[in-house]
């Protein structure tokens, strides 16, 4: 049976659903849309005749019994259903091309249990290759074979997909280590599926059940060694391969590039950090085929030096082996000089290796980039990628090149290396004698058709059209060789700078960024990872999606951790993008940034701090002692920043105290100290951090100050790196260098460790700022020293450390939606919990009260502390805990930013309505009273208050102020030094949120207007 297409769920669906699943389901229209693809960029001529692709719905499957719920409630309404883990294959496996429900399998993360001894594992199917290979590594084991997209691809995903990797030499296809597979069937059932078994689930894509569990076979963990080498042509290599095999020479993996490869990865672009080349010395590969050969370092291989060079081949420096060792996950960087690829990835014999490179070349006039991976079985993967753009009309035409190659690996006996939609009509070549098992599955337990439909089959148009294609193609390959392009520009369009726009389109939709970046996590939608958003710039230039106020957010929302750059396959600046459109949308555009931005912006302007406080009163936290030892001028200056200033006084306090008992001298700026300026950055109110900056650094060249020492991590990168890129920008002289109080104290260590008085005795568990850390200098061990000179502590990693710490979700997750934040704080406060930590430290002011108020929220029994302020006290300072006074200064500011969500503000609004009536010109005052007796005028006023309301707000909102300010202080509990600010900064933020925000106010001011005034 073939299931009817379910583009859109009824009402009696989604409430079932919802309730089934709660917050794991998502129906937005727009958050589905991200669902509707996989990693391929396909040709418009294919789009339109797969369809439209977006889901009817998606749900996050947490637990087995979650999968057998959906599958029956699928069944029930005929829906098909689709499994979707990390979306980095290219077969259209992941397409809803009916509609229906994606599964989405990543929850499914856990290691269910680890033996050692017997080396095999249990796993869930959803959990990441990265992520397992890492857990395995603490036991002194090891996966045997890894997928080249280990940093985004399951476990699950290499079964369903069928896949080879780095290892498969020696242990053969990822399916040859898989030993138990637990299914959820179609029709919900469960069932167990090992030895011969298991063949009807190999590269079936998800359209014979649910994958849930998995049981692998693992080895004991070593030490590997590599040799690279480079062959003049494709015989050469296939000559050392084959000597190898035959001597059986005990390698782990051999992985090879073809010069056409080698040659662009030396153009490819280098990694850039805030205008600096970070990999300066990449070494230069020779261009030729290029091949890596691996091997276990205990193991025996002599004879392979002799099998290289006897067949040719020339064995290339260490520094180039170690090279591509560690870019074992990032083959496809080269995309960067795209910006789209032609895919073809066929699968080989050996010893016919060469001889379909050597067809290649002679039919394809495009360059082929190839990536090779030779296998136990004597076969070897290809992996062929063809420049193009994708925007191009000759995308459709060169796409064609594709079928060309796929022939060549048929006449040479190979085939298409997987099945799935775009391959169905070669499925009888993929599956084998697989075909008739896995289709007699099908039709047992999924009478329905609801799972996945069309993958094994097919799609009848596409299928047509490869088997056309296939038949026809000589013609197609002429016309595809005439297809080629020359260099793609770009330029500003609609809104998205030209450098944006070329990153989207390079971008090779693999997905390293999505698991570990904390917008999408703390979300746990597509739409809110870095892929999602690079996809959604792609679909708003094709004119498919609007580049409206709810996706301004989505690119506000990024905490500016940068995990996304230091995982990114193309080692694209991903961050550096979102703080262009930030400056684009808002500074620009004028779009709206997150309210309470406004709040902070008009407290800046006015007193310089974001905590709304007052001026004044910014350095009444020096200790008197500290304060007659500053000097007015000196070469250091500390710079407190202003939660150190306001709230979290230890930090400032510990800092001071640790820099005076290590004997180095320093001034500071007193009550001038500003704002650093990054939470205007990344508001996008550039205009504000501009002036901040240009007072802060104005200020510290008037006392001499040639270093500025800080706590803050932020406040250390705008002084370190963007204040010295912004005064270049804007033509001033800087000067200054910045270093965090740990670079400064570590080098006097000799100074202060005789000073240390009381011991900590409590275990300690050390948190990385993003900012100092992974996003700034990497500064990562200067504060463990300084930490572990404290007397008694026991000092204990995270999971996630240094360049791959997690955000703690402070900053714009906790002004954007501090729900989030609670469970980010509470996800990095669990890593503390999980090591047995007493407390966990951090040298960030925001860092320390996101996880103290984390803390609160998740109700953990856990203390965070500032490092300076644990460091002070061991010195013998009296330095009062602030976590209490943190707690409090945080409620106004939960309760202002839930004040300005836009339900909430029309609460407001609608409680000034006779204000508000009462401010308006008296002609329309009349006009709104006919609506109580004119019948039909209330829906003539419908249309007409999208155009009115902003022409009268401004207006209106000077008159209704004192009455908004008294409502505003019923809903906020403030103390008094914000209350008797409050009117000057909330007119001011009014002005600028107003324009933008009315546009979601009005839909829901409106009716309840209509009511007020039919009733009053």
């Amino acid at each position: 049976m073939t299931v009817k297409k379910v583009p859109e769920l009824s009402e009696v669906q989604k409430t079932e659903l919802s309730e089934l699943f709660g917050e794991r389901v998502n129906l937005d229209k727009r958050d589905r849309h991200y669902y509707n693809h996989d990693i391929g960029a396909l040709p418009p001529l294919v789009k339109k005749v797969i369809g439209n692709t977006d889901p009817a719905a998606v749900v996050k499957i947490r637990t087995e019994e979650d999968a057998v719920k959906l599958l029956e409630f699928a069944n029930r309404h005929k829906i098909p259903v689709v499994p979707r883990a990390g979306a980095s294959s290219g077969y259209g496996g992941v397409m809803p091309t009916k509609g229906g429900i994606v599964a989405d399998v990543t929850l499914l993360n856990k290691i269910i249990s680890v033996n050692p001894e017997e080396q095999k594992v249990v796993v869930q199917s959803g959990i990441i290759w990265e992520k397992l290979e890492r857990k395995l590594k603490e036991q002194w084991i090891s996966v045997r074979a890894i997928p080249s997209s280990a940093p985004s691809s399951t476990v699950g995903g290499w079964l369903a997909q069928s896949g080879a990797g780095y290892g498969s030499y020696e242990f053969g296809w990822g399916h040859e280590s898989m030993e138990k597979v637990r299914v959820v069937l179609p029709n919900g059932k469960i069932k167990e599926f090992s030895g011969p078994e298991l063949r009807k689930l190999i590269g079936t894509m998800g359209a014979t059940g649910i994958i849930t569990e998995i049981t692998l076979k693992v080895q004991k963990l070593e030490e590997r060694k590599a040799v690279s080498t480079s062959f003049p042509d494709a015989s050469a290599m296939k000559k050392a391969i084959e000597t190898i095999r035959k001597n059986k020479i005990p390698l782990w993996s051999i992985s090879f590039l073809n010069p056409e490869w080698a040659d662009m990865k030396n153009k490819s672009p280098q990694k850039i950090h805030y205008g600096e080349i970070v990999d300066k010395n990449r070494p230069v590969l020779p261009v030729a085929y290029v091949c890596t050969f691996m091997y276990p370092a205990s193991r025996d291989v002599s004879g392979l030096t002799e099998a290289i060079e006897s067949a040719g081949g020339t064995i290339l420096p260490e520094e180039i082996a170690k090279h591509e060792t560690e870019e074992w996950f990032k083959s496809m960087k080269v995309k960067r000089l795209g910006p789209s690829f032609i895919p073809a990835e066929i699968l080989v014999p050996l010893e016919k290796m060469d001889t379909a490179f050597e067809e290649i070349k002679k039919r394809i006039k495009l360059p082929v980039l190839t990536e090779g991976m030779v296998i136990s079985d004597g076969y070897v993967v290809l992996l062929c990628f063809m420049r193009h753009s994708e925007r191009s009309l000759l995308f459709n035409t060169a796409f064609a090149l594709s079928l060309s190659i796929l022939k060549i690996a048929e006449e040479n006996g190979g085939r298409a290396y997987s099945s799935g939609l775009f391959f169905a009509s070669k499925k009888q070549s993929v599956f084998g004698d697989r075909l008739s098992e896995i289709e007699a599955l099908k039709k047992e337990f999924d009478p329905n058709g609801i799972m996945n439909p069309e993958t094994l089959e097919g799609k009848g148009l596409l299928n047509t059209a490869v088997s056309l294609g296939s038949s026809f193609e000589p013609m197609g390959r002429l016309v595809g060789n005439m297809s080629g392009i020359g260099e793609v520009k770009f330029k500003d369009e609609k809104e998205i700078p030209a450098e944006v726009a070329e990153l989207a389109y390079s971008c090779s939709q693999c997905g390293y960024c999505v698991s570990e970046c904390d917008q999408y996590y703390g979300r746990g939608w597509e739409s809110q990872s870095p892929r999602g958003k690079w996809f959604f710039i792609k679909e708003y230039l094709a004119g498919r999606e609007k580049l409206d106020q709810r996706q301004a957010n989505t690119f506000l929302a990024c905490t500016t951790c940068q995990m996304c750059d230091a995982r990114c396959e193309l080692d694209m600046p991903i961050e550096h993008a979102w703080m262009t459109m930030r400056g684009k949308l808002i500074d620009e555009e004028k779009k709206m940034t997150f309210p309470p931005f406004e709040i902070m912006a008009a407290s800046l302007l006015k007193e310089r701090n974001i905590w709304a406080n007052l001026s004044k009163d910014r350095d009444k936290w020096i200790p008197d002692d500290i304060r007659a030892k500053m000097k007015d001028k000196a070469e250091y200056a500390y710079f407190a920043g202003c939660t150190a200033s306001f709230v979290e006084k230890d930090v400032a306090v510990g800092a001071v105290r640790m820099l005076d008992d290590a004997e180095v001298e320093f001034t500071g700026l007193g009550d001038k100290e500003a704002c650093c300026g990054i939470p205007m950055l990344v508001a996008g109110k550039w205009d504000v951090f501009e002036k901040i900056m240009r007072m802060n650094v104005a200020n510290m060249k008037k006392r001499g100050v040639k270093t500025v020492i800080t706590s803050c991590p932020a406040c250390w990168l705008m002084w370190h790196t963007v204040y010295p890129q912004w005064a270049e920008k804007l033509g001033i002289e800087y000067g200054l260098e910045a270093k965090h109080y740990s670079e400064v104290l570590v080098e006097r260590l000799d100074v202060l460790k005789p000073k240390f008085k009381k011991p900590l005795n409590k275990v300690v568990a050390w948190h990385d700022s993003c900012h100092l850390g992974r996003a700034g200098g990497k500064v990562y061990e200067p504060p463990r020293e300084l930490l572990k000179a404290i007397p008694g502590l026991q000092f204990r990693e995270l999971e996630y450390n240094r360049e791959q710490a997690h955000c703690c979700g402070s900053v714009v997750s906790l002004i954007a939606e501090p729900p989030v934040a609670y469970k980010l704080g509470g996800m990095r406060l669990q890593e503390a919990v999980d090591v047995n930590a007493d407390i966990l430290a951090a040298l960030c002011p925001c860092c320390t009260v996101q996880f103290r108020v984390a803390a609160e929220k998740n109700n953990m029994k856990i203390e965070s502390q500032d490092l300076g302020a644990l460091v002070a006290r061991s010195l013998g300072h009296d330095i009062p805990d602030s976590t209490n006074f943190a707690l409090q200064s945080w409620v106004p500011f939960e309760k202002m930013i839930d004040l300005m969500q836009p339900e909430n503000m029309t609460d407001l609004m609608v409680e000034l309505l006779p204000e508000m009536m009462a401010a308006m010109p008296a002609p329309l005052q009349t006009m709104m009273k006919m609506v109580k007796y004119v019948p039909g005028m209330d829906a003539m006023m419908k249309p007409m208050m999208p155009i009115m309301m902003p022409k009268l707000m401004p207006t209106v909102m000077p008159k209704v102020m004192p009455d908004m300010l008294k409502a505003v202080e019923r809903r906020v509990p403030m103390p008094d030094y914000m209350k008797e600010q409050l009117p000057d900064l909330m007119p001011k933020a009014m002005d600028n949120l107003m324009p933008n925000m009315l546009p979601e106010i009005i839909p829901l001011l409106t009716p309840r207007m209509i009511e007020y005034i039919k009733t009053h």
